[in-house]
């Protein structure tokens, strides 16, 4: 049975997007597939839950600015790129296939000296800085976009696919109606999620919290806080909140008139595929590369989604957009139309294809 190697992570942005394309795999051909990763608990018992087996690595941080932890974390790079080596190796993949993020420059370049194909898949508009390592090794590239080739090297655009995002295929079956009952929203109410990430982000939950009375008012508010919020709110008329909404989010998702929340290329995929309007907060300042500002932009600029200005945002500027997204169905309309055209592309699908293709030997 032939084998195939996935390898990414650092967020969870990098693996489930992978297991979509894993799942995909899966149902198409009978095979083997197995993921190098950190040995982070968390995504260990992600990949396992999901029914692939796990083989952990030593794993050192890419960063772009100087830091004493950069020296440290050479020789983890360095452990990394001989311990993948020894799995694959050992397991013998005909493929591997890169999800993205730190862990996997390693198990890329390890699979490189080995001969083994390297596919390699990018979720952002500009790539990042694993990703710039990972396509000297690639055979094929996979892009969300067609305006990400301008990031690209000329001498690379030959290996580039514009494929879109890899989401969970539940993203793509969800039932609004199913969304609506879970949360017990009437269907004539207007329905506002506000997603802050899994973790929680601090400035959208402050927002909520100073503009919950007016939001109240205009909606049916859902709002998942994350499990670090450093404040409580208890649920009321029209107010629900979760610290994370599991398997019914992609229900609650198609729910929703609005989603509000961070720009992360995941989620802005998993709201385009359900053709949801957004309004946006992008992640900005010195402790990100400014992705999430470039993500949100391009929805903007699509007609899927709005920005909220400034620095910090304001709740005034906050329910100004949100009253007038309220009191205007046709843009509305319009927006989840221009959501719906970005995430028609099925990632998933695309990418698998492609990956089978190789192994057959049409590609």
């Amino acid at each position: 049975m032939v084998s195939i190697a996935f390898t990414g992570g650092g967020s969870g942005g990098h693996i489930y997007p992978g297991l979509a394309v894993a799942f995909y795999i899966k149902k198409q051909i009978s095979c083997r597939i197995f993921w190098i990763g950190s040995g982070t608990e968390k995504f260990r018992s992600a990949v396992e839950k999901a029914g692939f087996e796990f083989f952990g690595i030593p794993a050192g941080k890419l960063r772009r600015h100087f830091s004493l932890q950069n020296f440290a974390d050479i020789f983890k790079v360095a452990a990394g790129f001989f311990a993948a080596r020894r799995i694959l190796k050992r397991e013998k993949p005909a493929l591997l296939f890169s999800k993205g993020g730190f862990v996997s420059v390693p198990p890329c370049a390890a699979a490189a000296s080995l001969g083994i194909p390297v596919f390699t898949h990018e979720s952002d508009l500009s790539p990042g800085l694993a990703t710039k390592i990972n396509i000297r090794f690639a055979k094929k590239i996979f892009v969300p976009y067609e305006e990400a080739l301008a990031f690209f090297p000329p001498s690379f655009k030959k290996r580039i696919t514009v494929s879109g995002n890899p989401i969970r295929p539940e993203f793509r079956a969800a039932d609004p109606a199913k969304g609506r009952a879970f949360l017990g929203a009437a269907r004539e109410d207007r329905i506002l999620l506000v997603l802050g990430g899994s973790q929680g982000a601090r400035e959208v939950n402050d927002l909520i919290r100073a503009s919950l009375p007016k939001l109240r008012e205009l909606f049916f508010v859902v709002h998942q806080t994350g499990p670090l919020n450093d404040w409580e709110l208890q649920p009321a008329d029209r107010y629900k909140p979760y610290p994370f909404i599991q398997d019914e989010l992609p229900h609650v998702i198609a729910a929703a008139d609005i989603v509000l929340g961070r720009s992360g290329a995941g989620t802005l995929w998993e709201n385009a595929a359900l053709g949801r309007p957004m309004v946006l907060i992008p992640l900005s300042g010195s402790g990100t590369r400014g992705d999430q500002v470039e993500n949100a932009r391009y929805f903007e600029k699509a007609g899927a989604a709005l920005i909220l200005p400034g620095k910090p945002a304001s709740p005034e500027k906050l329910l100004k957009i949100l009253t007038a997204l309220a009191e205007d169905e046709p843009r509305r309309k319009a927006m989840a139309a221009a959501s719906a055209r970005i995430g028609a592309k099925d990632g998933a699908a695309l990418i698998a294809e492609a990956v089978i293709g190789a192994l057959e030997g049409r590609a």
